[in-house]
Parts: structure tokens; sequence; C-alpha cells
């Protein structure tokens, strides 16, 4: 989805117009959500994940026509993963709104609170933020997710998802809104937008009346929604992972975890996109790697050394170039280099990444330690894939994406991230003097 910010003035009116509207029905929307009970909330997801599952010959056929579409426009092959629903995955989906029911509800939550020496008592609850506007791009099980994380956090969801996946969300939407009905809970609380980039604009600048705005998807998008907003972000960032390889690393283990990081499912943000390799360990451990790459059709980008390894096992590569570095792949294709040492690694990573998910291997715990200290990144993983970089794996459920900044919110973002605080006095007749 590519946001353009400029629009023809009569048209950004209109937006304007219409965008509004949509919020102001959002905000009576989520001061009703405000007052449901955890019961009324779980039931009306329940009924949200079968709405999913009864609608699949719908969703699945209004997602081909999205496919098509996207074949006919050059959509590459790891887009088109992203973007392509089945009957097995609606049923994921429908699941994982699901898991979203047997969680927590956060809103009333007490994070602290006090009697203070003249009876008054204090105490800070968390609360739903209101109305929170999330951008994205072709995945439409987005959709779902951020519809069930906002009805059980007490958020009114506006929703924009990107053209690719326009006709599939309007299927889901549409079967999302009637089961909220359904079960006694405002439809409004789940809306899409579905007009051009002139909504966009309009959406993130609806200060007073939208609360938040999420961007989910490529740097483009994020970058064009940080810049223009005028409601507060959080920005969800691209995925430029590495994989360290150290020289004490198992080499059996390294190459599982490399391969599961990067193989596991190319089109996602948590999948490996550079590969760094110690030098003491490249000669024994490189061509195995390499050799599996090639075997699945990896295309490979290398550095000099590297290359020098390919060239003796009779792999093709092409030369890795500083963009490559920065390079979120989102398909079957990798970096790959190879560092003198543990902090060579370190500042490349630094430099390079993206500050989403780095990965150590290595049996060496002080290097370890090292690695988690100095990597700057929400997430940072010991002999681990980056696979796991997840809000359902990490006992979340449902995630509304990964943040990568540092205030409020830093890494799989779920039910809590979507609530801020309040702080309540309640006295009987004190006064300050």
């Amino acid at each position: 989805m590519t946001l353009v910010t400029e629009a023809p003035a009569d048209a950004q009116q209109e937006s304007v117009r219409r965008v509004h509207e949509v919020a102001r029905r959002a905000q009576t929307a989520a001061a009703d959500l405000a007052l449901a009970t955890r019961a009324d909330k779980d039931a009306a997801l329940e009924a949200m994940a079968q709405a999913l599952v009864v609608h699949t010959e719908e969703i699945v056929a209004a997602n081909a026509a999205d496919l098509e579409r996207g074949r006919a426009e050059g959509m590459n092959a790891g887009l088109q993963d992203r973007l392509r629903l089945t009957p097995e995955r609606i049923a994921q989906i429908a699941g994982a709104v699901r898991e979203v029911i047997a969680l927590p509800d956060p809103a009333g939550e007490v994070l602290r609170g006090s009697t203070l020496p003249n009876g008054l008592q204090i105490r800070q609850v968390r609360v739903p933020m209101g109305v929170i506007g999330m951008i994205y791009e072709s995945r439409p099980n987005v959709t779902a997710d951020a519809a069930a994380l906002g009805v059980k956090s007490g958020n009114a969801m506006i929703l924009r998802g990107g053209s690719a996946a326009a006709q599939s969300n309007a299927v889901i939407v549409a079967a999302l809104r009637s089961a909220l009905a359904a079960h006694g809970l405002p439809a409004d609380s789940v809306q899409l937008l579905d007009g051009g980039r002139e909504d966009v604009t309009s959406l993130i600048t609806a200060r007073g009346l939208v609360d938040l705005v999420i961007p989910r998807g490529g740097a483009g998008l994020i970058q064009t929604v940080v810049l223009g907003a005028t409601v507060p972000v959080i920005e969800t960032g691209i995925g430029n992972v590495h994989v360290y390889v150290d020289s004490a690393a198992d080499l059996v283990m390294a190459r599982e975890i490399v391969i599961n990081s990067k193989l596991r499912r190319t089109s996602v943000c948590n999948a490996a996109e550079t590969l760094l390799v110690h030098c003491d360990v490249a000669a024994t451990f490189l061509p195995t790697i390499l050799g599996d790459f090639a075997g699945r059709e990896v295309r490979l980008h290398l550095d000099e050394r590297a290359g020098v390894v390919a060239r003796d096992t009779g792999v093709g590569y092409e030369p890795a170039t500083d963009e490559d570095w920065r390079t979120e792949y989102l398909d079957a294709e990798i970096a790959v280099g190879v560092v003198d040492s543990a902090d060579a690694a370190i500042e490349h990573i630094n430099a390079n990444g993206s500050r989403h998910t780095e990965v150590i291997v290595t049996e060496n715990r002080a290097a370890a330690r090292r690695f988690v200290a100095r990597v700057d990144a929400a997430v940072v993983a010991v002999n681990a894939s980056s696979a796991f970089t997840d809000g359902g794996q990490f006992g979340m459920g449902a995630e509304i994406g990964i943040s990568t900044q540092k205030l409020h919110a830093r890494g799989p973002m779920a039910l809590p991230e979507l609530t801020s605080t309040k702080w309540v006095l309640e006295g009987d007749g004190q006064i300050r003097s």
C-alpha cells in the first residue's frame, strides 16, 4: 500500500467529513464498551469467532479476488502468502479470537494504590484508550486480531487495511459487526475505512476524535504515518532481524535456529533477514548453511569473506551491498556476513537493525549477557529462533503488532498495551489545607 499525504482539496475535505463521522460513531461505541462487563465482551468475542467460521466460503471467495488482482499487478510470492486466506487459516484466525477470550480483561486492573494518613484512598487503574486507528497492509488476519483486541480491551477500532486486501477485509468486518450487534455490543466498535490515501491523512490528523494510531506494515507506511500524524502514534517497526552465530555456538543447534528463523515463514516480520557468523567458525558452518539455503532456492547476498566460501562450495550468490544489510526482504532471500567478534556483530546490528528481534547462538554465557545488554532491540533471543517473537507465543494471544519504540509499549503489543491509566481518588470530604 502506497501512502501519499497529498490529495485534491475537495477530496480531502470530503474525506475529513466522512472520517470524522466514523470517529464520532466510534467515540459513542467506545463509551458503551467501557461499561460492558467481561462476560458481555467474551460472549461477543465467541460470536465473532463463530462468524468468521460461518462466513469462511464468502471470505475465501473475496480473498481469491484480492489475490487474482494482486497477481495481475505483479505482487511477489511473499506478499501473496501474507494476503492468502484458506479455510485452515480462517480457522486459525477464529482460534486466535477465542484465545483472547481466555485472557484477563485489563480494564479496571489496579496497578498500585494507597491510603493517605488523612484517609483519602488513591489507586491507579487501567482504562481503555478510547478510539484507536489501525493502518496496515496486506494481511487480512490483522483485521480480526485488531477487532478482537479492541473489543476485549474496551476500545473502538477504526481499521484502514491495504487496498490489496480490500475485499477480504470488507467481508471480515461485515461478519464481525453483525456478531457484535447480535450480542448487544455496538457494531461501530469495529469500523473499516475503504477510501483512498486521503482517508489515511484524515485519520492520523483527527486529533480529539482519535486517541491513538498504530501503523503496521512496511517502512514507507510507518514513516508516512509517524511524520504526518497529529494523533499520538505507536510505531510497529519493520523486522530487519539478525541471527549471530558466535564462535562458541553449538553449530548443530545454530543450523536449526537459522533455518527456522529464516524459512519457517519468510513473509513475516520476525523472519531473519541477515546472518552473521564469527570468523572462527565460518569455514565450518558456512558451507553447510549456504548449502541448505541453496537447496531451498534462497537468494543469497554475501560479503567478501562469505563469498569466498560460497565459491569454494559452488553456491551461487550476489555480492552484498550496503542496502542489503538494511533490507527487510520478506521473501526467500538473506544477507550473510562474517564478523571478527561478538562486539563487531553487535555494532553491525545496532547500525543496521530495525530494533525488532535479534538472536545470538552461543554456549558462552558471558557473550550472551553482553549481547543482551548491548543490542538495542525490543526482543533479544539467546539460543532460540526469532520466530518466537509473536504475541501468541509469548502467551498474550493475538497481538496488534510488534512495537519497536521505547515509550509506553515495546515488543509484542496485546491487551495491556491498548490501555492507559486513570488515577481514582475516594474520600469522605477531605480538603487540602
